[in-house]
């Protein structure tokens, strides 16, 4: 972060960041906001286990399969000293009897704190904010958001970068569909980015966020070609999964699936700080070899997860990040 932004602002109360608030979008925060959250992550992956939360209950509603987001959120919640509910199959829900998700949000609100919920449908996080009591984190909402997602990328990207600013960052894959690139897309816009968007006319980057980063004044260049003469200016390349689950055409999946594979001979030409991030689970997109790489840091990155997620729920609860340092409660 920039020398100046690395003291807690005075312009930046503690009183505005504890004010209770769903998390739907990160296209919102300032860059006061992100470099904050990034030092409230750190203090966590300092010391991860803290009673925080104690006497809380978190809900994770998983209307849609999660593996890595479910898990990540269920343990940080418990690493805080919080309780867990929820579901992570709407099959064994009373949405199957046609309970509406109005209702389940009510009456889940009745027992939580926060409700952490992924969604198929886009739009659904805003909706479940706007009629819950409590504050809502959205785990990823269809193609449109995954702002807890972005989160961990951005604080992956300043521990690997030392920095958010000024960077050349590749995303590589499933540009249509992929809510993970069009969060980071929207955070990133504090940072004076050079975005390369590669990927296949079936997959690339949706004309509105193209007009997004025209309006933002965020540089983007678009690539069909995807070899080591391309990447060679990356500081982060962000592969994505080409999601079976998102088409309706089964034939189009087939076609573009296998188009953009990162292999190790692609890497001849990278810079020494360059990282590789995925937002997993990976299929083939990524050869198993490149794993050793000392360029692949996906695996790292599902880690920041946990740390990342302890400050989104601490700050929707209202904990500051001066409560967090000056927390007794750390367990060893």
């Amino acid at each position: 972060m920039r020398e100046e932004h690395k003291k807690d602002r005075n312009t930046y109360s503690d009183t505005l960041l504890a004010m209770n608030q769903s998390l739907v979008t990160i296209a919102n925060h300032s860059r006061e906001k992100i470099e904050y959250l990034i030092r409230m992550a750190q203090e966590f992956e300092k010391h991860p286990n803290r009673l925080l939360l104690q006497g809380r209950v978190v809900a994770t509603l998983f209307f849609e399969p999660s593996t890595r987001t479910r898990l990540s959120f269920e343990t940080a919640a418990n690493r805080l000293g919080a309780r867990v509910i929820g579901f992570a199959d709407p099959k064994v829900t009373s949405g199957t009897k046609g309970e509406t998700l109005k209702d389940t949000i009510m009456m889940v609100s009745n027992y939580a704190d926060v409700i952490v919920m992924r969604h198929h449908l886009e739009g659904a996080a805003l909706y479940a904010s706007e009629i819950s009591p409590v504050p809502i984190i959205n785990a990823g909402d269809g193609a449109n958001q995954h702002p807890s997602q972005t989160m961990l990328d951005l604080y992956t990207i300043y521990q690997t970068q030392g920095t958010l600013d000024n960077l050349n960052i590749y995303l590589v894959g499933d540009l249509k569909y992929g809510r993970t690139v069009h969060s980071l897309l929207t955070a990133m816009r504090h940072f004076n980015p050079t975005f390369h968007f590669i990927a296949p006319d079936e997959l690339a980057m949706p004309e509105t966020y193209k007009q997004y980063c025209r309006k933002h004044g965020i540089r983007f260049v678009e690539h069909k070609e995807f070899d080591a003469d391309v990447i060679a200016g990356a500081d982060i390349l962000y592969m994505t999964r080409v999601q079976r689950e998102r088409f309706t055409d089964l034939m189009e999946y087939e076609r573009v699936k296998d188009r953009y594979l990162l292999k190790l001979d692609m890497l001849t030409k990278a810079k020494d700080n360059m990282r590789i991030l995925h937002p997993l689970p990976r299929v083939n997109e990524i050869e198993y070899a490149i794993d050793d790489d000392p360029h692949a840091y996906y695996f790292q990155q599902a880690r920041n997860g946990l740390f990342a997620r302890e400050a989104l729920i601490c700050d929707v609860l209202g904990i500051t990040l001066e409560q967090v340092k000056e927390d007794q409660t750390i367990i060893s």
